[in-house]
């Protein structure tokens, strides 16, 4: 929301520099439902998901993330992640810049790459953004290829005792000749961390009923740990 060749730079870079300077990681992750802003990327299912990020205190960072797939299409798939951007902070005041390529190499889903860019800004609990698609394998006409955009702006607080509230909304738009594809979201998460055994989140996610979203409402549970 990215694989051997930026693994190799990061650890390269990492070799290279002194370790205050630098940080690999690792993540991990299940739910029992992909949901990807507002429409799920599973039929429902549950998903395994897993990535490996590198940042330098500098603020530049690359990543990448897997996860499988079922767009309801006769066979599951995986998607393949890779990113890269500039991430900092002025007090109270972060900003985040970047580009992402989500791609999907079985051959049921081949077709489907884009690449977006992407830049957000955040002030305390309080973050806004936008994702811009630049390239997509779809034809110009079609959803998720050039100049569609997706609009959110989320809020998250700290409880006490590990837990934490956070919402969403968010609004897609389709560079397409159809405005029915167009739609808007929301997403209520609540939190829990279990220390060393990772952080769980239950989620709520609604989307406007469009032709590519519906208006189900999506119930879910997720797992996630970092190394």
């Amino acid at each position: 929301m990215m694989k051997k060749t930026l693994i190799s730079m990061a650890c390269a870079a990492a070799m290279a520099a002194p370790a205050a300077q630098a940080e690999l990681s690792a993540n991990i992750g299940a739910t029992s439902n992909y949901v990807w802003r507002g429409v799920t990327q599973t039929s429902d299912g549950a998903a395994i998901s897993g990535g490996i990020d590198y940042s330098h205190q500098s603020g530049l960072y690359v990543g990448t993330w897997a996860s499988n797939i079922d767009w309801g299409v006769g066979t599951s798939g995986y998607e393949w992640d890779v990113y890269g951007g500039f991430a900092g902070e002025f007090g109270d005041f972060g900003y985040d810049v970047g580009v992402i390529a989500y791609i999907y190499p079985t051959e049921a889903y081949d077709d489907s790459n884009f690449t977006e860019l992407y830049a957000s800004g955040s002030y305390k609990f309080l973050t806004v953004g936008i994702n811009y698609t630049v390239d997509g394998d779809q034809p110009s006409d079609a959803a998720f290829s050039d100049g569609d955009y997706y609009l959110y702006a989320s809020a998250s607080f700290d409880l006490q005792g590990g837990w934490g509230i956070g919402g969403t909304i968010g609004y897609y738009d389709f560079d397409t000749p159809d405005s029915g594809d167009d739609y808007s979201h929301f997403q209520l998460d609540v939190t829990k961390s279990a220390g060393d055994f990772g952080d769980f989140t239950f989620s709520v996610s609604q989307a406007e009923d469009s032709n590519l979203s519906s208006d189900d409402t999506l119930v879910f549970v997720s797992w996630s740990k970092s190394f």
